[in-house]
């Protein structure tokens, strides 16, 4: 993260309700508190991590476990639709109700097209134009971060 993005979020924070905010990738780790008026800051990088010691034995030849792994799904072209935000997904309004949107199924601007919840809030995701969803790349009730791709679309 830059710094940018840094007083970005801490403008966010201080106008909000939140009163911790914590992100971690593999690069770097961020952990905002606001206590009083004043959030506090604390960004570092996480710890080095060291490579194991090669085995003794030797290792099974890397051909046999290429052939030994499941091939790729192919990839669905279309219009990817992102997750505005970090939270869960939900394909359906209520457990046990019929889902928002299916594979195959032609929506229009403005349906919604499931529900990411976080922090006890449900968001609403809707289709930004008409089109036809081709896959759904996330699972009911599964986390989903912020840009990570949701639903694979084809505009109409």
């Amino acid at each position: 993260m830059d710094i940018k993005e840094i007083k970005e979020l801490i403008r966010f924070i201080e106008k909000s309700d939140i009163k911790e905010f914590e992100y971690e990738n593999e690069k770097e780790s961020i952990y905002i508190s606001k206590t009083g008026d004043a959030p506090q800051i604390i960004q570092g990088m996480p710890q080095m991590q060291y490579a194991a010691p090669a085995p003794l034995a030797a290792a099974p030849a890397p051909a046999a476990a290429v052939a030994a792994a499941p091939a790729a799904a192919p990839a669905v072209a279309g219009t990817e639709v992102k997750s505005p935000i970090v939270g869960t997904l939900y394909e359906a309004p209520a457990p046990g109700a019929a889902p928002f949107v299916s594979e195959g199924d032609t929506v229009r601007a403005g349906q919604t097209l499931c529900i990411v919840e976080a922090m006890k809030i449900m968001n609403e995701i809707e289709a930004e134009f008409d089109c036809v969803i081709k896959k759904r790349v996330v699972m009911n009730g599964k986390p989903v971060e912020y840009g990570e791709t949701i639903f694979i679309v084809e505009p109409i």
